[in-house]
């Protein structure tokens, strides 16, 4: 067996399955349990259902939120508004990040019910009696107290029916992205009632730019009992999702950015994910509380609305004791590999100041992780390189003898203690880490906008030069599937330089293709974010330096 031709085949190949796995696979099947769970007849349940006709007039952002009264909220990391109609947060905007990278505009999450892409989060109480008013999306809510939440100043919002029910929220912000909402009804009436808590997430229609891409979920998620749940737009629309659990959260996900409910601890609730003119992902206690006559009950649920930043999703899980919660942040099924090596980037970027640097670093360390490994297989490419003229000589001399031309290699292989397929072993290692790089550079948002050094602006975006305008000395601009970059070019040769260090192949079509195997990375790969083209062309770097070290210490002599 020709070494060349195996490392050949399994470097098309582990290329072919990376690239149709990122560009061209299906989605996912779902899950058994998932399946299984929405056939399921769901738990009889006398709870009240949250539909509400609605009907409103689109108009713009800016016409929403000044029609309505609203008190103000705002911390270092976002900055909004709760309309007293309804009482709900929908007006929502992250300081700390821009839309665009030469852009001073923010980013803007919630938005009003009655605009186009109005996105927003209510709660409150409901009760199966129908001869009971409860608040609802036109009910205006009275503001006391504190005229603005701060993480100092909570707020409290009151509603009273004419039937003697008062419900109040008392609304609190901590210094990043947690609302806590205390949820109250005091009865002053001789009656008993029962009630339901509930919360929901609301959005009009599909947000643009959605990524729509194969390693990431963007949709509604959730953990139900320990059980990771994900659900895309599309197939929300098709069939509703629901289950009961006894703990839990869920939301509506974003690439960077994550809206979502914890609902009241202890406490069995139904999650339902379902499309109705508009996105819906709300919980609903499946067992009433009972309202005694001239008293009050009282529930809490926990709402944030967040970036996707590790240490906060982290912490927030640990501090409120939410399972899974990390999971927001989509690592992929490489879990075990993409977090940790988050992890490895984040702490070379504190050290070092700039995650350019800190993808070197810890490309480095991967180099240095797989040494041994590397050693072996290098050692055995050394030889089969050194043996390429032997080999040669066999193929001419049993040319028309493939069974003795066969046992002819083997027993060279055996002579030189050669094993021929471990030359494949520096392309295996590397296929998963180079996929879990490439998911922490297109998942984190601490990777988003972060420059290197020159004309890399975006770590996480594409190198935007282009050797078509030669990288941009001529005044004019390459339409996008040419602009292949200075990185990307690089990475390109470094490869080919790499290649020449290998066994090359004795059949001259394999080696035709094998020549433009290079080629063929560099236009795949021009297109990826720019941290990646990086750390593949140090790794490249490193893994020659390494080659040629064995190669000048590996002699064969054969008779």
């Amino acid at each position: 067996m020709d070494t060349k031709n195996v490392v050949a085949a399994i470097s098309l190949s582990a290329a072919v399955i990376v690239l149709y796995s990122l560009f061209f696979a299906p989605e996912p099947v779902q899950r058994a349990e998932n399946l299984s769970e929405k056939d399921k007849i769901e738990k009889n349940s006398d709870a009240p259902s949250l539909d509400q006709a609605e009907t409103f007039i689109k108009i713009s952002r800016d016409e929403a939120i000044n029609q309505e009264d609203r008190v103000a909220f705002e911390n270092d990391n976002i900055i909004g508004s709760i309309s007293l109609k309804g009482a709900i947060i929908d007006d929502l905007t992250f300081r700390q990040y821009n839309t665009e990278l030469e852009s001073n505009e923010n980013v803007v999450l919630l938005n009003p019910r009655n605009i186009e892409d109005g996105y927003f989060i209510e709660s409150g109480f409901v009760t199966s009696d129908k001869n009971i008013d409860i608040p609802n999306s036109n009910s205006v809510w009275t503001l006391k107290g504190n005229n603005k939440l701060t993480e100092q100043t909570p707020i409290k919002l009151s509603w009273t029916n004419n039937q003697g029910i008062t419900f109040e929220k008392d609304i609190s912000l901590d210094n990043e992205f947690l609302f806590t909402v205390k949820q109250r009804v005091i009865n002053s009436t001789d009656k008993k009632f029962d009630f339901y808590s509930y919360g929901q997430i609301i959005r009009n229609k599909i947000p643009e730019g959605l990524s729509n891409f194969y390693i990431l979920h963007e949709g509604m998620v959730a953990a139900l009992d320990g059980e990771l749940i994900e659900e895309d737009y599309d197939d929300i629309e098709e069939q509703k999702f629901s289950k009961n659990a006894d703990k839990g959260w869920f939301g509506i996900g974003d690439k960077y950015w994550i809206s979502s409910i914890i609902p009241p601890r202890e406490k069995e609730f139904k999650v339902t994910f379902d499309y109705k003119d508009k996105f819906r992902a709300n919980y609903i206690a499946t067992k009433p509380i009972e309202l005694g006559s001239n008293s009050s009950i009282e529930d809490e649920m926990q709402i944030i609305v967040a970036a996707k930043r590790v240490d906060v999703v982290d912490g927030y899980a640990e501090q409120l004791n939410i399972d899974k919660f990390d999971l927001v942040i989509d690592w992929g099924f490489l879990y075990f590999i993409t977090k940790p090596l988050f992890y490895g980037i984040d702490y070379f970027f504190k050290l070092l100041g700039n995650y350019g640097l800190a993808i070197i670093a810890i490309t480095i360390c991967i180099r240095l992780v797989f040494f041994p490994l590397a050693n072996f297989s290098f050692r055995s490419m050394a030889k089969m390189k050194a043996l390429q003229p032997e080999m040669v000589r066999l193929k001419e001399l049993h040319k028309d003898d493939k069974m003795k031309l066969q046992q002819e290699m083997m027993a060279l292989y055996k002579k030189e203690k050669v094993n021929p397929m471990s030359g494949c072993l520096p392309i295996l290692v590397q296929i998963p880490v180079f996929f879990a790089l490439y998911k922490v550079l297109f998942v984190t948002i601490e990777m988003r906008q972060m420059p290197f050094y020159g004309w890399i602006k975006d770590l996480s975006d594409k190198d935007p030069t282009s050797l078509f305008n030669l990288f941009g000395l001529l005044p004019y601009d390459v339409p996008s599937f040419l602009v292949i970059g200075a990185w990307p070019i690089l990475m390109g040769v470094t490869m080919y330089i790499q290649q020449k260090l290998n066994p090359a192949p004795t059949d001259p079509m394999q080696a035709k293709i094998f020549m433009f195997f290079p080629l063929f990375l560099t236009i795949i790969l021009a297109p990826f974010p720019a941290g990646l083209v990086i750390y593949w062309t140090v790794n490249n770097v490193l893994t020659m330096a390494q080659q040629l070290f064995i190669m000048k210490r590996t002699t064969i002599k054969t008779t």
